[in-house]
């Protein structure tokens, strides 16, 4: 089984959503579930953040100015069928990329499992660059945008607007009204009977995990 690192810089910074990609769910189904993932803030270089037009997400492309940067999360402990899924909702206008990033240790808020980042956290563009303690380097994947700089506004996206005013109609009581790309990963899921090996919310693991046991937990560790 293989094990991924990736660098999320938009709204799946934003651990409902994460969630909701990976396990159907925006909590984790269960204790076990939330164990198996490392989530830290951390900063991408020579990349710059915008806003997609007319949509709730953003963009990064890579940059060649000197201070371009883009604050999100690295999340370590993802499996193939996690990537798999990501893929899906990321769609056609994003294409997974290895980059190298710096994790910080003094950025407002550090992202701990199943916290949402608001004000403060790692998408407040307003935080100063002396937030910024940087720590060791770490190689991640990341998807960057490939639908055309036309499609972007100059400005930067702010996950703490997103947070604020957008995230409830994605993972909160609305949510059951629109799609926000969910549906595909629900779609595919559903016609592949699960190809996570159970890791999803429904999943065969996830059920033998709610009878409890170590043994269970070390299934659903191995999980694809």
């Amino acid at each position: 089984m293989s094990h991924h690192t990736a660098f999320f810089y938009g709204t799946l910074m934003a651990p409902p959503v994460l969630h909701r990609v990976i396990w159907g769910q925006p909590e984790p189904p269960t204790p076990a579930h939330a164990s198996l993932l490392k989530i830290r803030p951390a900063i991408l270089h020579a990349h710059q953040r915008h806003k997609v037009r007319h949509a709730d997400y953003p963009a990064v492309l890579p940059s060649s100015s000197f201070d371009a940067s883009v604050r999100g999360t690295l999340v370590q402990g993802l499996t193939d069928g996690d990537i798999w899924r990501l893929d899906i909702f990321e769609g056609s206008e994003y294409a997974r990329r290895k980059v190298s990033v710096r994790v910080l240790d003094g950025d407002g808020e550090p992202a701990g499992r199943g916290k949402v980042q608001g004000e403060g956290g790692m998408g407040d563009v307003s935080l100063p660059p002396s937030a910024n303690v940087e720590g060791e380097e770490v190689e991640a994947e990341t998807y960057i945008w490939i639908a055309g700089a036309k499609r972007l506004e100059k400005k930067e996206w702010d996950f703490a607007e997103f947070v604020r005013d957008k995230m409830g109609a994605w993972v909160g009581r609305e949510a059951a009204e629109t799609d926000e790309g969910f549906q595909d990963v629900d779609d595919a899921v559903a016609a592949l009977k699960d190809p996570t090996g159970g890791r999803g919310a429904n999943g065969r693991i996830t059920r033998k995990l709610e009878k409890g046991g170590e043994a269970e937990k070390e299934a659903l560790e191995s999980a694809i």
